[in-house]
């Protein structure tokens, strides 16, 4: 199998007035194609700045970041973004969608960021939303729908410009056991259908739905186990 993601000794520091905080502390980590991970860790271990660093939402202090053969740990913002826009799909604790802006809509709008036309982006964004069990949801707002099909929506608009990899942070965090169950079962079928996933999640009943489990802290990787 071929990495995906291939990460050598990361470092994140930050600046804190007079202070540095040493936030990842030499992080290495392979992640192969179609894997589906999950990265745990308690509050301040770090994970939320790999996440964002796996993302292309921030860069390293130092080290490498290569994602699908391509260095993107000095690439400028401009570059990032459109590494971001095209290989990776975000899905967020807080749904993220625009308020007065349909279902159809929303899933659509990474594809105006990368120029498709309109017919393509209905076209392709009704297919996912289908993909996602929102077919008869297309045209509603995000006020009405339940949070799961505010948490379906955003999958759809993260799996909507087929990235090779989907983040997903604390996908869980605002929704009920019952909807919980549902949303990681939606996660099941898009590892099954080929895609890379990856979960932060503090939760042990979410991460064990994944295939293999880093745990996090105090900067560096304590564990990294594969349970299937």
């Amino acid at each position: 199998m071929s990495s995906v993601i291939k990460i050598r000794d990361i470092i994140r520091d930050f600046k804190l007035g007079q202070e540095t905080v040493h936030v990842l502390k030499g992080i290495d980590l392979d992640i192969e194609h179609g894997e589906y991970i999950a990265i745990m860790g308690p509050s301040g271990s770090g994970k939320s700045t790999l996440m964002n660093l796996l993302g292309c939402l921030d860069t390293p202090t130092s080290g490498s970041y290569v994602l699908n053969s391509q260095d993107v740990s000095q690439l400028s913002d401009d570059e990032l973004a459109e590494i971001r826009n095209k290989e990776i799909g975000f899905v967020f604790q807080t749904f993220n969608l625009l308020p007065r802006t349909t279902a159809l809509d929303n899933v659509a709008l990474p594809m105006v960021y990368a120029g498709e036309s309109k017919s393509a982006r209905s076209e392709r964004a009704a297919e996912v939303l289908t993909q996602v069990g929102l077919a008869d949801r297309m045209d509603h707002k995000p006020n009405q729908l339940s949070g799961g099909q505010r948490q379906r929506v955003a999958v759809g608009r993260a799996l909507v410009n087929k990235p090779s990899i989907i983040l997903a942070d604390e996908p869980t965090g605002n929704l009920d056991s019952k909807t919980s169950v549902e949303i990681m079962k939606l996660f099941e079928e898009i590892h099954a259908a080929g895609n890379t996933v990856i979960l932060v999640t503090h939760e042990e009943e979410v991460a064990k739905e994944a295939h293999r489990i880093i745990r996090l802290r105090d900067g560096i990787i304590e564990s990294d186990k594969r349970i299937r």
